[in-house]
């Protein structure tokens, strides 16, 4: 063995982890990018099992593909002869010293020239219109090379269409597989109609992904193009130019629990290789030195940078993962030791490039706090509403010494002057129980359309002008799912003290688009006279209006991508009299929120009965997927001015420190 690698030829029975555990991480490591490739969009093997009924596979599912050229070879690692674990100047087995899958059955992905087709035998009415009919608005160099704009677009655009197709599925089969089945058949609509970015695979950064950026399918990371595996945790791409034929090297790693990967550190991952786990019909073995694996370790002698997404059980859905993208890594070391199992399992040591902030260290955090609120840095009150809500709410500063916000009374909903009427109440429904999706029977689906306007984890289908949730006077229990703005806020949030503006909120949980967060709690004042809104913006710093000018914007599925021809669902909101909201003496937590011109939170009205009258609540959803810690914001919109004079000028206006990219300058 040649320089650095002599002595480091690998026993089965006998090595000494030390001297790879006791090794510091690198933080002076420079990337060596190896030349560009033009090898095909994504490599993946199919998931394991048949697909759920109702669609067909599509790329990169399954599906036509071409295959690889590279031969099969017969190599075991853990033989008496053992390969150098870390150096290829050991001659590897076969003529051109590439190992490639044997026991496993599943296929790469071919030549990009290939063409993806999509099998329509088996597609319903429903998905061949949404296939002929949806519109990608993307071009052919956005699908390989995005930017933020762009990737917050696409995943917004799949997350309304499988809601969409959720709520679909779940009033005609409500079962748990409804969750994974629309995501699936959302992807294939995606793929289809090339509404994806960062096609074009690469090493290193993605356009438009930022450290942090959560994903709670493995779907959306395909699409933004971060990993394109849909089950495998190692996502690899050829090598042009390369001395050897075939040579592949690793782009992106998944550590999500499947193996016994070491990820207790922020800066350093000790990941397990693939292949080898039990299942129900195979037991455990060795793990071969081939596809994944063998990638990993060409990437510790090339150098190049791995991206790494970490996986989580989502603390809403624990049957659920929630993926975090947690930047780039480079694979410094490489071993084998013996699993739980007792076989030979590959080992690699990925250390974080210097430079980054690391979102896994904030997840860790917010573990820690889980288990011991008293250990939040900074922590002025473990529960801000004094009990008042079921979910305790921190009170937290690191800036100051400012010991909290000013006094205010804490109360969790609106409270209207005794003489206010606003909305008539509708007739309550009769069902026994819950109210289910997809019963014609039930009022308030009727009410709302025809629609059950939420799906699984209480997440919110679509905006509309008016909500109706069941109210007192319905027979159904109190956990009906059609009274989610009604059983208190779910999310563990904490107010904070903002650099530069005062008092916000955020959240310790991971949030998903559509997620219902809180109501905008306070007193209503009973007449809103010409100017009062102004007058009340001036004067005092917690009021919501209803009747401001508010920026458009798209939210919900496009109508003929789920097969509903083309008739839109109005996000135009419908109160019938302006409404104005104080929470400058009694109001919760959304009193905090701020403003931005980027928000990353919408409201909507939603209406219930409650002893014979109905009136009007302003609830908060999520716009978009949030990471743990992300500030909430809402766009405060700008008064509806009939003065010419007042509107030409500054009148009320505030400076806006928000930081979008799209920031106005100003706010009122």
């Amino acid at each position: 063995m040649e320089g650095g690698f002599a002595g480091n030829t690998v026993q089965p029975n006998s090595f000494d982890k030390s001297k790879v555990l006791d090794v510091k991480p690198l933080r002076s490591l420079h990337p060596v990018f190896p030349g560009e490739t033009n090898g095909p969009p994504f490599a993946s093997a199919p998931p394991n099992g048949s697909f759920p009924s109702g669609f067909s596979p599509f790329f990169p599912f399954g599906g036509p593909q071409g295959s690889p050229s590279t031969p099969v070879l017969n190599h075991n690692p853990f033989n008496s002869t053992a390969v150098p674990i870390r150096s290829f100047r050991a001659e590897l087995p076969g003529s051109n010293g590439e190992n490639v899958r044997s026991s496993n059955k599943r296929k790469l992905a071919g030549s990009s020239s290939v063409k993806k087709k999509v099998k329509r035998g088996n597609e319903s009415e429903l998905e061949l219109a949404a296939l002929t009919n949806f519109k990608p608005g993307i071009s052919a160099a956005e699908k390989d090379d995005g930017n933020r704009e762009l990737v917050e677009n696409v995943l917004m655009r799949f997350d309304a269409l499988r809601r969409k197709l959720s709520q679909m599925e779940d009033a005609k089969e409500p079962h748990s597989e409804v969750f994974k089945r629309a995501n699936l058949k959302s992807g294939n609509i995606m793929f289809t109609k090339g509404v994806r970015t960062n096609g074009k695979k690469r090493i290193g950064v993605v356009p438009g992904v930022e450290i942090g950026d959560t994903f709670f399918f493995r779907m959306e990371l395909i699409l933004v193009g971060v990993h394109s595996q849909s089950m495998a945790g190692i996502d690899f791409m050829p090598m042009k130019g390369s001395d050897i034929v075939g040579e592949r090297v690793a782009v992106s790693i998944v550590s999500s629990g499947g193996y016994e990967d070491d990820a207790e550190d922020p800066d350093v991952l000790v990941y397990t290789g693939q292949g080898g786990n039990a299942s129900a019909d195979k037991e455990a073995s060795d793990q071969k030195l081939v596809r994944g694996n063998l990638a990993l370790e060409r990437s510790l002698h090339r150098g190049n940078e791995v991206r790494v997404i970490r996986g989580f059980k989502d603390v809403t859905n624990q049957s659920s993962k929630v993926y975090v993208y947690d930047g780039v890594f480079k694979v410094q070391e490489s071993w084998i030791e013996k699993g739980k199992s007792g076989c030979n399992t590959f080992k690699y040591k990925l250390v974080r490039m210097p430079g980054q902030t690391g979102a896994f260290a904030t997840w860790k955090s917010i573990q820690k706090w889980r288990a011991d609120p008293s250990s939040r840095d900074g922590l002025i009150l473990p529960d801000l509403t004094s009990g008042a809500e079921s979910t305790p709410v921190s009170l937290v500063n690191e800036v100051d010494d400012e010991k909290g916000p000013s006094y205010f009374t804490y109360i969790s909903t609106v409270k209207y002057p005794k003489s206010f009427k606003l909305v008539q109440a509708s007739v309550g429904c009769n069902c026994s129980d819950a109210c289910k999706p997809g019963n014609s029977n039930c009022s308030c689906n009727q009410t709302n359309g025809g629609d059950f306007p939420y799906i699984a984890n209480s997440i919110l289908v679509c905006r509309k002008p008016m909500i109706y949730e069941c109210g007192s006077s319905c027979p159904c229990f109190r956990n009906c799912k059609n009274r989610v703005s009604q059983t208190g806020f779910k999310v563990r949030f904490e107010v904070f003290k903002t650099i530069d503006r005062g008092w916000g909120l955020r959240s310790w949980d991971p949030i998903r688009a559509g997620t219902f967060l809180c109501e905008y709690a306070g007193e209503v004042i009973e007449k809103v006279k010409e100017g009062q809104d102004g007058e009340e913006r001036e004067n005092n710093n917690y009021v919501f209006h209803t009747n401001r000018i508010y920026e458009s914007f798209k939210w919900n599925h496009e109508t003929e991508s789920a097969g509903e021809g083309s008739s839109n669902t109005s996000e135009d909101f419908d109160i019938p009299s302006p409404l104005l909201i104080s929470s400058k003496n009694s109001g919760n937590v959304a009193r905090f929120m701020n403003h931005s011109c980027s928000p990353n939170v919408f409201w909507q009205p939603i209406t219930y009965e409650q002893n014979n009258e109905a009136f009007v609540h302003i609830v908060f959803f999520a716009k978009k997927h949030i990471p743990p810690l992300t500030e909430l914001t809402y766009d405060y919109g700008t008064p509806p001015h009939t003065d010419e004079k007042e509107s030409n000028g500054d009148h009320g206006k505030k400076k806006c420190l928000c930081g979008s990219p799209n920031c106005r300058g100003y706010y009122y």
